[in-house]
Order: C-alpha cells, then sequence, then structure tokens
C-alpha cells in the first residue's frame, strides 16, 4: 500500500461522519492533522438520556498501544469539554471513538483497542486502531457491564463509522 492510505482512509471516514450528519472538520492538535465528528442522539429506551457521539481521528506514523491509551485519554478530555448541554451525568453522557490509522501497528496496540471499553464517569471511549497495510480495524463490539445501554448503538456506529480501510 503507499502512504496515501491512512489519508485515504480518512477520507472515507469523513464522508461517512457526514453521511450520518456528524459534521466532520479537520482541526489542528498541536501540528497533528485531526477529523472531529459529532452528533447527540436521545433515547427514551436509554433512561431518557443524551448521548454526545464523539469521533475523533488522525494519521500516524506508527500506532503501539501506549500510543493509542495516549491518545484516547487526549480525546475523552476533549469530548467533555466541548460538549455542551448539561454536565456530564445529568441525562448526558459521552461516547468518543478515538480512531488511529497507520500502516505500522504494533500488535499490542491491536489487542489493546479490542479489549474493552474505556470507561470514566457518564464517558466511553471505544478506540478504533486502523492498520491500512493488512486492511485491519480493531475496536471493542462487545457489551460492557458500565454503559451497557448503548452499546448496540455504539457497535452500529463503529460498524458504520470504520468498517472498511481504503
Amino acid at each position: 500500500m503507499s502512504e496515501e492510505s491512512p489519508r485515504n482512509y480518512l477520507t472515507a471516514v469523513e464522508s461517512r461522519l457526514a453521511a450520518d450528519g456528524c459534521n466532520p472538520q479537520w482541526q489542528d492538535w498541536s501540528g497533528v492533522r485531526v477529523l472531529v465528528g459529532r452528533r447527540s442522539d436521545f433515547r427514551l429506551r436509554w433512561m431518557a438520556t443524551n448521548l454526545h457521539v464523539f469521533t475523533i481521528a488522525a494519521a500516524v506514523p506508527e500506532i503501539t498501544a501506549a500510543t493509542i491509551d495516549t491518545f484516547t485519554t487526549q480525546t475523552l478530555s476533549f469530548a467533555k469539554k466541548n460538549k455542551g448541554g448539561l454536565p456530564v451525568g445529568m441525562q448526558t453522557g459521552v461516547a468518543v471513538f478515538p480512531v488511529l490509522v497507520s500502516e505500522r501497528v504494533d500488535p499490542a496496540a491491536m489487542a489493546w483497542a479490542e479489549e474493552k471499553q474505556r470507561n470514566q464517569f457518564a464517558c466511553f471511549a471505544r478506540p478504533v486502531v486502523v492498520d491500512t497495510a493488512r486492511h485491519y480495524v480493531g475496536l471493542f463490539r462487545g457489551k460492557p457491564a458500565l454503559g451497557w445501554i448503548y452499546s448496540s448503538h455504539l457497535i452500529e456506529k463503529g460498524d458504520r463509522y470504520f468498517n472498511h480501510p481504503a
């Protein structure tokens, strides 16, 4: 695959986010070009809560477990600060898909992303590691004990946004 593969993949994700009403925009995060998309979803079956879903994606030279862990922490912090509305936990939740894309992926990073959903109070992250060289997308697709009520929604969004590398 060419060096353009991560960029092509992010372009495809940008299109999928736009089609799903996430208003994707490119931002500069300390010199790194980052794609940010977000939407808010409300369901009575979620005990009448509003879930702010953020997708934050970037291409990087290499993905390690430490890289995706740090990026996940950064994206959760960003989403909490930028969600708007009621405070987190007050009929409001935040879900984040922190996405890193590369042609060089440490298998430990892929395993870390697929292992579990990362939880904070009323905030959930489902890290996504995309290996464009192997045409593989790793993310947690299960139902955790905390935040299980949103699982089907997050699985559906994950499949819609990240299903196939370029």
